[in-house]
Parts: structure tokens; sequence; C-alpha cells
């Protein structure tokens, strides 16, 4: 494993744990080199999950995508890349549960804000703000006012 600081390839596992969902599993790491600590998640190969886009092609499920997206409204937020990780893990267990495997990317955006509104409502707002594409801010806070 790659050292995320440094670049080295000397790197040793100081903790492994599974998640509660036995899932995937959590290793810390220390770079022998330059002694930075870092996460890293193994999980099984599971089967494919195909995303509908809105132009009607479908593309593979990237947890990065969703962590991209999500990272981004959490920006200055009490909130670490752990928790982050949860959300996803929770919205990917939804889609395997309740979509097998293929789901619109609208459902996708729905399931992260239902996500983020148990999260940091600041964060929910942020993503909302994005993924609604309201026309005004009239029809932002008439959203914000259903929904609190």
């Amino acid at each position: 494993m790659k050292c995320p600081n440094c670049g080295a390839e000397t790197t040793r596992v100081l903790d492994s744990r599974n998640s509660q969902d036995k899932t995937y599993v959590k290793r810390r790491r220390l770079c022998e080199i330059c002694n930075y600590k870092f996460t890293t998640y193994e999980r099984m190969p599971e089967f494919v999950i195909f995303v509908l886009k809105k132009d009607g092609s479908r593309q593979i499920f990237s947890r990065n995508k969703v962590f991209a997206g999500i990272k981004k409204c959490c920006e200055k937020r009490n909130i670490d890349d752990e928790q982050i990780e949860a959300v996803i893990d929770n919205i990917e267990m939804d889609i395997r549960k309740n979509y097998k495997n293929e789901i619109e990317s609208t459902q996708i955006g729905e399931l992260v804000l239902k996500n983020l509104k148990n999260l940091d409502e600041v964060s929910y707002v942020r993503f909302a703000a994005v993924y609604k594409k309201f026309k005004d801010v009239k029809a932002f806070l008439e959203y914000l006012q259903e929904e609190f």
C-alpha cells in the first residue's frame, strides 16, 4: 500500500476492524518512512450497480463520485471522512436492497439528501441547493419550509 503522504511503499498495518455490517475491513496503517498514519478500506467485490443517467446513458455506480459530492457540501463542517463513508455505505445498502443492480441518478440524489438530513442539516441544505436546481430564492425557501 502506497503512503498518500510521501508515496513510499513500506507501510504496515496498525489495526484492523470489520465494519458493523461485515461488508468491509478498516485498516489503520503507518508509513515506515514518514510516520504518516492513514486509513484504508477493503471490500469484497460485489455485483455491479448501474446508474441510469438523465440522458439515457448507463454508468457504473462510483462511490468516489458520491463521496466527492458529499465531501464538497460538508466543507468546513465537523464531519470526517468516516462519517461520509458511513453515509455512502447506507446509500449503497439501500440501493442493493431496494433497487437491485440498477438505479436512476435522481434516486441516488434523493438517497443522499435523506442521509445528509440525518447527518448534518447545513450539509443537507447545501446539497439540496445544488441538487434541486431551484429557480430562485423563494422556491428554495418554500422547499426548506416543507422539509423543516
